[in-house]
């Protein structure tokens, strides 16, 4: 057992181009920040008074906080990972639960920092980058038989939802299956519906991860552009077992992304927004709550049940885990306030001690093969004492005499007759199970007799013919939508074009022209001049996947009307350009990886004549040695050493580029997970949109 207290580390937000800091953080007068690795990094907040406030001004203006390390605007995600995520990970593999979270206010860098952005490869965050490292250590270690299963769980309004569930094609978070929390008498607590996906290599991960991703909740907010609406928990199960013992390890890695805080009167939110607000601040307060009691001693009562968050995690915040918090931080002027709050919440995590065990288990298995080893004992044993050799199963003229005891014992009227079959536990067994088989078949054929007197009133075509009804109804109102919204963008097109003539006309040939233009254009108000331009990007569209809720509704395939209203929407798009990029970046790697992979085949080719000159130079001198014996034949032969030091030159660039190439294809596929990404979340912005548009004709 190890007793530690939550490590705590501080990640500064960069500014934006727009933005100013509120005061000083760090160095700089009266200020001090110390990032050496064997002591504790120091932040402090320096917040000059405002003249506004009045020349007696009793605020504070200095706030001085502790963390195990302070990363800068400027640190990478490398950096973060090998300090923060990289210890944790190696004592997962070792046996023992770990726990990542991040915690700050909306738009300070939780998601950046756990997940990563889309827009480079060297943005993964610390999911992608432990599965990569826990996956690496799995392989190289070969003394022991490892098994790796992921989970991703949503906690969205106080609901839990299965991100990775295979058996539902969600377009919708509420068509998600809804994770429930149960709880043994022990007080262990186990997630019902959330469903463990299994996970082989590193790929299979990531794929699960993407799919995850494609279902978050994420909305626009005045803080942040895509603000996480939820918490979301990714967690990572490996059980280890060495070859021939009894003795299995189980242990799991819970990587956390909290959704952030935000004060409503300072964001201005409403409707939905202000609901989501309101129960991820009520969430949060609860981990507060949660975290204020665990600090303060001789506490009796920890309120983990308040809300899903705290109770799933019970062990990461107070128990058997190695837990590291992340304090996301902006130093904006606007956010210093909910900055110095989050500092404050971390000092108080820090205060928490756990006690960590190693999650060590005996084999089912072998107390299998123990139980069935005892039972044979005490089976040679009665059969010692009795004079017996009893069988597992009762013959066949041993089964006909209990069958007419039975049947004897049924017929009887007399009330205190019993059956006697002697003191074994077998022909007890049997006489039971066959006076409940003759209960069940009495009991069936009187439910037949009673079924065949029952009227029998189904009108099976008249359902039919209803049930086509309402989706010729449905198919119907879809078209009409789809005709109402294609009418609505020709004419915002053909407004445009009209705009844009009327001011060619204007400048250059006056008002008198100007009039005409306008005359004409009022009389062709039917051209089709608006159609090149919704079929101008087709080639893009051929990669994208069909709609979901388009596929249910016509048979899996898109209406024409709803295709081009997909290209308007696509071209407009504001990942439109990173796509592209992506797609331009995939070609170049892919070329590279080519081009490399001809370069592999060129020396190997002289790595194979350069073997075969060494041999043929070996043949000639032993031939040589034969014919005519000298001394000179039993030194060493330059020639050959020359071709052996030409060889393993060649070798030592093959290796440097087959590891190139494998760099290469983590990036590639690491690409084509972004662009499909990118891809998933256009279509369900133009599913939003499509519906919304649908909505707003039916009112």
């Amino acid at each position: 057992m190890v007793k530690e207290t939550i490590r705590v580390y501080a990640r500064v937000k960069p500014l934006g181009k727009r933005q100013e800091t509120a005061g000083r953080t760090g160095g700089g007068a009266g200020g001090d920040l110390d990032n050496d690795e064997t002591s504790l990094s120091s932040l402090e907040v320096i917040m000059p008074h405002d003249l506004a406030d009045g020349f007696v001004n009793n605020k504070r203006e200095s706030y001085k906080f502790k963390f195990q390390k302070i990363f800068d605007q400027e640190e990478k995600q490398d950096v973060v990972f090998d300090s923060i995520a990289k210890p944790v990970a190696e004592s997962v593999l070792a046996g023992y639960n770990g726990t990542i979270f991040a915690y700050g206010q909306t738009g300070s860098g939780k998601t950046f920092t756990i997940t990563g952005g889309a827009e480079r490869y060297s943005d993964r965050g610390i999911i992608p980058r432990t599965l990569s490292y826990v996956f690496n250590n799995l392989q190289k270690d070969s003394s022991k038989v490892y098994t790796t299963h992921v989970s991703y769980l949503e906690i969205y309004n106080e609901c839990g939802y299965d991100l990775l569930d295979p058996r539902h094609e969600a377009s919708r978070l509420e068509d998600l299956p809804k994770v429930t929390i149960m709880e043994d008498p022990d007080q262990n607590i186990h997630l019902k519906n959330l469903s463990l996906q299994l996970a082989s290599n590193e790929e299979e991960a990531l794929n699960l991860l993407f799919l995850g991703d494609t279902n978050r909740m994420i909305a626009e907010t005045p803080m942040n552009q895509a603000s996480t609406r939820s918490h979301c928990i990714f967690t990572i199960h490996i059980s280890s077992k060495e070859p021939g013992s009894a003795t299995i390890r189980r242990s799991k890695l819970h990587l956390v992304d909290l959704a952030g805080s935000e004060r409503v009167a300072k964001t201005g939110v409403g409707g939905h927004l202000l609901t989501e607000a309101k129960y991820i601040n009520l969430s949060l307060h609860y981990l507060e709550q949660v975290i204020i009691a665990l600090a303060e001693k001789n506490r009796s009562h920890i309120p983990y049940r308040n809300s899903m968050m705290t109770s799933v995690l019970r062990d990461s915040l107070g128990g058997n885990c190695m837990t590291t918090m992340i304090a996301t931080l902006s130093i904006d002027k606007r956010n210093i306030d909910e900055s110095i709050s989050t500092c404050r919440f971390a000092q108080r995590v820090a205060l928490i001690k756990n006690e960590v065990v190693l999650n060590e288990e005996i084999d089912p298995r072998l107390m299998i093969v123990q139980l069935q080893k005892e039972i044979q004992e005490l089976k040679d044993e009665l059969a010692l004492v009795t004079g017996k050799q009893r069988t597992s199963e009762l013959s066949q003229e041993e089964l006909l005499q209990l069958d007419e005891l039975i049947e004897t014992f049924l017929q009887d009227n007399d009330p205190d007759s019993t059956l006697d079959v002697g003191a074994d536990i077998r022909k007890i067994k049997y006489c039971f199970l066959r006076v409940k088989q003759l209960m069940k078949h009495s009991k069936m054929s009187e439910e037949k007799l009673l079924s065949q007197h029952l009227p029998e009133e189904k009108d099976i075509g008249k359902e039919a013919a209803e049930e086509e009804l309402k989706k010729l109804k449905e198919i119907l109102q879809q078209r009409d939508n789809e005709i109402n919204i294609l009418v609505n963008m020709l004419k915002k097109e053909k407004k445009k074009s009209q705009n844009a003539l009327f001011q060619l006309n204007a400048a250059s040939c006056g008002t008198t022209v100007l009039e005409q233009s306008l005359s004409l254009n009022l009389d062709e108000s039917q051209s089709p001049s608006c159609r090149f331009s919704l079929k101008e990007e087709k080639d893009f569209s051929s990669s994208v996947h069909r709609l979901p809720f388009l596929s249910r509704q016509t048979g899996g395939k898109m209406s024409l009307g709803c295709q081009e209203a997909f290209e308007v929407f696509k071209r407009d798009h504001a990942d439109n350009i990173t796509i592209e990029d992506n797609k331009l970046l995939l070609k170049q790697r892919f070329a590279e990886a080519k081009h490399l992979g001809e370069k592999l085949n060129e020396v190997r080719n002289r790595i194979n004549h350069l073997k075969g000159e060494i041999i043929q130079r070996r043949i000639q001198r032993a031939a040589l040695a034969v014919s005519s014996p000298s001394e000179e034949l039993n030194t060493l032969d330059l020639v050959e050493e020359k071709l052996r030091m030409q060889m393993e030159e060649e070798k030592k660039s093959y290796k440097e580029m087959f590891g190139h190439l494998k760099g290469l294809k983590i990036e590639i596929e690491h690409l084509q997970l972004l662009m499909e990404k990118l891809k998933m979340k256009l279509q369900k912005d133009f599913e939003v949109w499509w519906s919304q548009e649908a909505i707003n004709l039916q009112v």
